[in-house]
């Protein structure tokens, strides 16, 4: 609104001129002002859009979004304008508050972006912690991550090896010979064992981490559309169970309202004729609704889309003709 206002702040001077009443005319004051306040809300606008997007991963970049909110706080905290120094000064300590203690989730989503990796915690941390917090943060992330990928490999190496087991009782019924080239085979693996230097083994995540980030650049320009689930399908077989994770961990939305019903007065999704349906039920319509119009391109109408719908009825000329 302020943004808008700004385009037309010629006219209010005029209009005070031809309406009496109009006693509220900003002046010139008011509008270096309004200036000023757009120059800190608009990164807060940028990160509402970017965060509460709904046909694509949010949680992987709330990270970036948060740090660029901290620099600004930051920057105009220490403005030479009291005006703006005072507003932020509060808004600041709100801030610090509350992203005292790092947040897992965004942490380890961001991570989990080839894009960013631990390079994300790296760049961003020194700007949310003071210096001798930096380091203690990004090691409890690095821990917490490599925990986490843990319990998914036991989880589901436990899978693997009750399939290997059901598939192992049906081969009771094999030939002689078929048994006897496993048993060839298994002492061959035993002798290999025994006379070859079995180095460490890294993780998949530690790979993953000691790669280069991923840029995908097209014309020497950095692709801003990247599809950070596609990516982990397409990389599947290579990082089997640390794409099971990324895509449990960047399926999480950091929010659940779109930008568009953020500051809405509008009514809610769930009006007082389905408030009969159970939770479950719920999510399910709403859950289907979305995969259903993000594999048929479908996006939801905006007010604006819905206003620019007009029915026009037929004249009586042309119901004749028809």
């Amino acid at each position: 609104m302020l943004s808008t206002a700004i385009k037309f702040k010629d006219v209010f001077p005029r209009f005070a001129a031809k309406d009496p009443h109009y006693d509220d005319c900003p002046c010139h004051e008011d509008w270096e002002k309004v200036e000023k306040v757009c120059s800190v809300l608009e990164v807060f606008w940028d990160a509402t859009h970017i965060i509460s997007g709904s046909d694509y991963p949010t949680s992987n970049l709330f990270l970036n979004a948060v740090s660029l909110v901290k620099v600004l706080l930051d920057e105009k905290s220490l403005d030479n304008d009291g005006f703006i120094r005072d507003t932020v000064e509060r808004m600041k300590i709100k801030f610090d508050k509350y992203w005292g203690e790092t947040n897992l989730l965004m942490s380890i989503a961001a991570v989990l972006d080839p894009r960013c990796k631990m390079k994300a915690l790296e760049f961003c941390f020194p700007k949310l912690y003071s210096s001798e917090k930096v380091e203690r943060e990004i090691s409890f992330v690095r821990k917490s991550l490599h925990e986490l990928y843990s319990k998914y490999t036991l989880m589901y190496n436990d899978e693997g090896e009750s399939r290997g087991q059901m598939q192992g009782g049906n081969s009771q019924g094999q030939s002689t010979s078929n048994v006897g080239i496993s048993r060839g085979w298994s002492q061959y693996a035993a002798f290999l064992e025994s006379v070859q230097s079995v180095q460490p083994k890294k993780s998949k995540l530690d790979m993953y981490l000691e790669e280069s980030c991923y840029l995908f650049k097209k014309d020497n320009k950095i692709e801003k559309e990247f599809d950070v689930l596609k990516w982990w399908r397409v990389n599947s077989v290579k990082y089997k169970i640390l794409s099971f994770m990324a895509r449990d961990i960047l399926a999480i939305p950091i929010t659940t309202v779109a930008s568009e019903a953020t500051f809405s007065a509008g009514s809610r999704v769930i009006d007082k004729y389905h408030a009969s349906l159970t939770s479950e039920t719920v999510q399910v319509l709403m859950c289907g609704g979305d995969w259903l119009r993000k594999r048929f391109g479908v996006k939801k109408k905006t007010k604006n889309d819905k206003k620019a719908i007009h029915v026009t009825l037929p004249s009586v000329n042309d119901a004749s003709e028809i």
